[in-house]
């Protein structure tokens, strides 16, 4: 489940991003209106992915994918140009992103070669504070 949230989520960032460039510097009220409900909704559901998925692979995940189909966006509007070479870029972050789905996690290890230490999650906010 976390994985579909994280894709919806990308999605959601295209549609913020285009609204924010429709928006006119937040000129344009539709557009804005649009970019502000969808921007709160996508980092809400990137937030709930982030207790499931390790930051370093999400981000990637959702920057990549986010940047891809604004640009297939684009394309597909007539706002950007369609060539070979920018579909075989396109098709490069999205295999990267297929293969960070695809490589299974592993611990972290510190220098000494142990994994680290984990706190719970009662922990984790106490010593945030």
């Amino acid at each position: 489940m976390p994985w579909i949230v994280l894709f919806v989520s990308a999605a959601l960032e295209t549609v913020w991003a285009t609204a924010l460039g429709a928006s006119d510097g937040f000129t344009e009220p539709r557009p804005t209106i649009v970019f502000a409900i969808t921007i709160v909704v996508s980092l809400g559901a990137f937030g709930y992915v982030l207790k499931h998925i390790p930051i370093s692979t999400a981000y990637a995940v959702w920057t990549g994918t986010g940047a891809a189909l604004t640009v297939l966006w684009g394309m597909a509007t007539g706002a950007e140009p369609v060539t070979a070479l920018r579909l075989l870029l396109i098709a490069g972050i999205v295999g990267c992103v297929v293969g960070l789905k695809l490589v299974p996690a592993r611990a972290a290890t510190n220098p000494r070669g142990s994994a680290p230490r984990t706190l719970p999650r009662e922990e984790r906010a106490s010593s945030v504070r």
